[in-house]
């Protein structure tokens, strides 16, 4: 429906008006107050099509009726706040869900392959509203012990050059070619470069290309869920690996929304749920890998594996959070809230941007507790399972 006050065809409310301009436009004085009454309803479109037609033919015709007109379009226009143009984060989600209720999907998504799914869908979502020189746009990357700064372009790069280590584990094709390096550092190095060489839209390409290959392929075998993945330093199984890369796509993707000043969301809280509990697995061993280090405290007391020890309340707040006890004088030892000695409290999006170096473990907006020791080499160990 056009509103009224956009025609050209009668004068404007306030306007001198010629004798034909004052009345109501040759109808009767019943007709004139009946579409007048309309009014209100007509500004709010609400009208039946029949009454928004006559409503619309009466007002180029009655200048007073047309001065009403506009003005109660315009406070009907200021009762509403202004909705953001960018589509709801969990749009893709619900769409999906109701696909899927009307008809299941031959070969479903397993839960822990759709936070890898939807981040990198979220990520190409971003991607398509970048203009030729937001690709060239610094992006800077953060971590526990330094930084670095990529093209957006690189950025992409880097992501696809890590998820082809998980790519090759299920049998695709390694995104550098055979021979390619298979440190995370090396393999970085060497997609920047040939994203160098090839351009955005190759990359683009390229990298969400091998995204969609790696959901479909880890759906058809989702029976493998614990196939080792090894990324060189580390091996991980199918699962978690996963786990892991739906959050560095989510990190990236925050990266490259700040350098080009556009608002991003967390995941959805399903999946940010997996996440935390991916972080938070590598607790115990973290602070273990710090105390070696000789950058956490000792020991207070031997701990047999299996037998309870000192233990840290880890209490994740928001919808993605939970409660995890974290073992503080062995990764081995058994760790229960009968034997909790301190107590952490993060919400959820700030405890994953600690791990991924986004946020300094002394400016962590934390809840502390108890064994103040305990606490600060827990905050530290989150902090150093970060990385590029």
């Amino acid at each position: 429906m056009s509103p009224a006050g956009d025609r050209k065809a009668g004068p404007e409310a306030g306007e001198a008006a010629g004798p034909e301009a004052t009345g109501d436009g040759g109808a009767s004085d019943e007709e004139h107050l009946a579409l007048k009454s309309l009014l209100g309803v007509w500004a709010l479109a609400v009208c039946s099509p029949e009454e928004t037609a006559a409503v619309e033919a009466h007002l180029p015709r009655c200048a007073p009726c047309a001065g009403e007109a506009r003005r109660l379009r315009d406070a009907v226009g200021l009762m509403h706040r202004e909705e953001s143009l960018d589509p709801d984060p969990l749009l893709r989600s619900r769409v999906l869900d109701g696909c899927l209720r009307r008809r299941p999907a031959h070969t479903p998504l397993p839960e822990w392959v759709a936070p890898y799914d939807a981040e990198t869908a979220r990520l190409d979502a971003l991607l398509r509203d970048m203009g030729e020189a937001e690709w060239s746009a610094p992006v800077r990357l953060r971590w526990a012990t330094g930084e670095r700064t990529l093209t957006l372009c690189g950025v992409l790069a880097h992501l696809g050059s890590v998820d082809g280590l998980v790519a090759t584990t299920l049998g695709l094709d390694d995104p550098l070619g055979p021979g390619a390096p298979r440190t995370v550092g090396d393999r970085t190095e060497t997609a920047v470069e040939r994203c160098r060489a090839h351009g955005p839209p190759f990359v683009r390409h390229k990298w969400r290309t091998q995204t969609r290959n790696i959901v479909r392929t880890a759906a058809l075998r989702a029976h493998e869920a614990g196939l080792a993945v090894d990324f060189t330093e580390f091996r991980r199984p199918l699962h978690e690996a996963l786990a892991g890369r739906a959050f560095a796509c989510w990190i990236h993707a925050e990266d490259i929304a700040a350098a080009v000043d556009y608002p991003y969301g967390p995941p959805a809280p399903e999946h940010l749920a997996r996440m935390v509990g991916f972080v938070a697995r590598r607790l115990p061993e973290a602070v273990a890998a710090r105390r070696r280090a000789g950058l956490a405290a000792p020991p207070r007391r031997l701990t047999a594996a299996g037998a309870p020890g000192r233990t840290l309340h880890l209490e994740i707040g928001g919808l993605g959070g939970g409660d995890w006890y974290v073992p503080l004088d062995s990764p081995a030892a058994l760790a229960s809230p009968e034997h909790t000695v301190a107590r952490l409290a993060l919400e959820d999006a700030e405890f994953c941007r600690l791990a991924a170096g986004h946020v300094p473990p002394r400016e962590a907006a934390a809840g502390r507790e108890g064994d103040d020791e305990a606490v600060h080499d827990v905050l530290w160990a989150v902090a150093s399972l970060s990385r590029m």
